[in-house]
């Protein structure tokens, strides 16, 4: 499966200074992860936004947010944010938030 390239470039763009980010080929697509932590991803032309299961009711109600389900069973804590709902990089960036808010609190792999 092919992935949105352009995303993921602006991905890398806002998380390249981050100290401990790295890229890894993940579910047909790429991810970000932070410290050895899955952060976000592109898969097709989503976004994988890894918020965590206190914070997924919340992602779910926001533009473009649906479940992460990828193999028939939804993924508790993560969500799949539409290309066109983050074609904006101020919406991107908050995607992001999002997902740091979960992952920083995660300790290293």
């Amino acid at each position: 499966m092919a992935y949105d390239e352009g995303l993921a470039h602006r991905l890398g763009e806002s998380l390249g200074g981050l100290p401990g980010i790295s890229e890894k080929k993940m579910f047909g697509g790429i991810a970000f992860l932070w410290n050895g932590n899955m952060l976000v991803g592109v898969m097709g032309d989503g976004l994988i936004a890894r918020v965590g299961p206190e914070a997924q009711e919340d992602a779910l109600v926001q533009p473009g947010a649906r479940v992460f389900d990828f193999t028939g069973r939804p993924m508790k804590g993560w969500v799949v944010v539409d290309g066109a709902a983050v074609s904006e990089d101020e919406a991107l960036d908050d995607w992001i938030a999002r997902c740091r808010d979960f992952v920083e609190a995660l300790p290293p792999k």
